[in-house]
């Protein structure tokens, strides 16, 4: 069986996100709680949520042509800005599992060929218009829709979009290509699945989110004005939420000392010094699960060679690229994603740096006094990664050279081409992450790992919805990628929020999202 496999423009958004949650016997997703996300630091807004005000976030975004389209969004800016006006069936909560919203349950069938969606009753648009299955039929086949050619309509490339089923007026019945079984759906479309009316028009965009739109000028503001009828009752808190656009970073962190802006998303770790001495500014640092590493080319020399990539696994101090690549917000990784899997192998040992073994192996491999050309993108923590990495190989006698280039060489058709290249990626679950990686099918295998054994266990994995049963399975697939793959995951990434301290409810997760999460913000008086 051959999966279709998502676009690769989603991989930059896409954070540390988790599991599928827990498949009950009846088969009803559910969502999944959890601890230890990480901390805050200084002291936010507490008591009890204050109605009112006006919430300022302060985002990266250099795209002067962003805009509203709940599934062609355009930019970091118009995601961010989706999770304001839209809502979907599935949202990610603090653990990154796909938790129901708008849907009331969800349920696959024994050979998982078909899920079973049922929204919940008297939900309502911003346009005060009934939310029924019609809308919802509507809203994943123009997702879907080549005419529309989202990049993003890879998340449900394997639905079948001409067997979108209405079964009454709130329950729609998915199946898949090819008569496929396919576990992870609620997943791909809690990404871009907003649900939008019939009529949807993303010039008037109307939509399901807290937040109403009031104005909007691409790359500087967008206004927005609370929804009273939202399907959460009692939230939004604030009235307004404001969200504006910066250049850089040092033009953003200089609004929020000022208090021009209330909130920063993802900052650099190493801000977190500079804000630790203010009386108006605090840290949200989440300890999430996305990922740092360097993707080795199986197609090619050196790394045809088995020997050669485990050296190279061996030549990696973890440890040092965190404290200098992360500048220690993280932790160190095993070469495998998604641990927040409940199927993910805790067994397998750490991978220790040894730099005696990995001489030994370059040489059985006839690769010694090896050099090879290390491609890094535009992004911070990559080229630093590639840079640590190039010092810590020279111990081996391996010369690697940095090469960097700009965003659409490094995510352009030329990115399977690279011999070693940097990667990075905001994990789901096992399954949903191998098919945006290196699982059968994938369109952006970078490593062109391809092993027959693990073809068989992945699609075998895909059509079992018990997790007990599923197990074994990656279990297996884990040993074969950390035995022969192509990926060396050298670090999970923590993120790290700067929240001004009048405003309240933003908690540390194991995702990105902590100041996203709109409808919990408030404004101390």
């Amino acid at each position: 069986m051959t999966v279709p496999s998502p676009d690769p423009s989603r991989r930059r958004f896409l954070g540390a996100t988790a599991g599928l949650g827990v498949l009950l016997g009846s088969g009803l997703l559910t969502a999944c709680g959890g601890a230890d996300t990480g901390s805050a630091a200084g002291g936010a807004a507490s008591g009890k949520p204050r109605r009112g005000g006006r919430i300022r976030l302060g985002i990266i975004d250099v795209n002067q042509n962003g805009d509203l389209d709940a599934h062609k969004p355009i930019g970091n800016g118009s995601i961010i800005r989706g999770f304001a006006l839209y809502a979907k069936p599935w949202e990610w909560n603090a653990q990154m599992q796909p938790a129901l919203t708008l849907a009331d349950s969800a349920e696959i069938s024994p050979d998982a060929k078909t899920w079973t969606v049922r929204l919940k009753q008297g939900l309502e648009f911003h346009n005060g218009k009934t939310i029924t299955a019609d809308d919802f039929v509507f809203s994943a086949r123009r997702l879907t829709d080549p005419q529309l050619a989202s990049p993003y309509a890879g998340l449900l490339s394997y639905v079948d979009r001409d067997r979108i089923q209405k079964l009454d007026d709130r329950t729609v019945r998915f199946h898949f290509k090819d008569g496929m079984a396919f576990v992870p759906f609620p997943e791909n479309f809690t990404n871009f699945g907003g649900i939008v009316p019939v009529d949807y028009d993303p010039r008037k965009p109307v939509g399901a989110g807290p937040y109403k739109l009031k104005e909007f000028t691409p790359g500087q503001r967008s206004l927005f004005t609370r929804f009273e009828n939202y399907f959460r009752p009692g939230q939004p808190y604030a009235d307004e939420l404001e969200i504006i656009d910066f250049k850089d970073e040092q033009s953003r962190i200089a609004a929020l000392q000022s208090g021009q802006i209330d909130l920063a998303n993802g900052i650099a770790a190493d801000q977190i010094r500079l804000l630790g001495s203010s009386d108006a500014v605090h840290t949200v640092v989440s300890r999430t699960n996305g990922w740092q590493g360097f993707e080795l080319n199986l197609s090619k020399p050196p790394f045809d060679d088995e020997k050669v990539r485990t050296a190279f696994r061996l030549l990696v101090d973890r440890q040092d690229l965190v404290d200098r690549a992360l500048s220690g917000q993280g932790r160190i990784a095993n070469d495998l994603y998604s641990p927040q899997d409940p199927t993910f192998d805790k067994s397998l040992p750490q991978r220790p740096y040894d730099v005696a073994r990995a001489k030994q192996l370059l040489r059985e491999a006839g690769a010694k006094d090896l050099t090879v050309e290390l491609v890094t993108g535009p992004d911070p923590t990559s080229e630093s990664a590639a840079l640590v990495f190039a010092t810590q190989a020279k111990k081996a006698g391996v010369t690697i050279n940095v090469k960097k280039v700009d965003s659409a060489t490094f995510d352009g058709p030329q990115r399977t081409d690279f011999t070693l290249s940097t990667g990075e990626l905001l994990t789901e679950s096992f399954l949903v992450t191998g098919l945006h990686l290196d699982a059968p099918g994938s369109n952006n295998n970078k490593t062109h790992f391809s092993d027959p054994r693990f073809t068989k266990l992945f699609n075998q994995a895909l059509g079992e919805p018990d997790a007990a049963k599923r197990t074994p399975l990656v279990h297996e697939m884990q040993q074969i990628q950390y035995d022969k793959g192509g990926l060396i995951i050298w670090g999970f990434v923590n993120n790290v929020d700067a929240v001004a301290k009048r405003v309240g409810g933003v908690t540390a997760e194991h995702t990105q999202f902590p100041v996203w999460r709109f409808e919990k913000l408030w404004v101390a008086g």
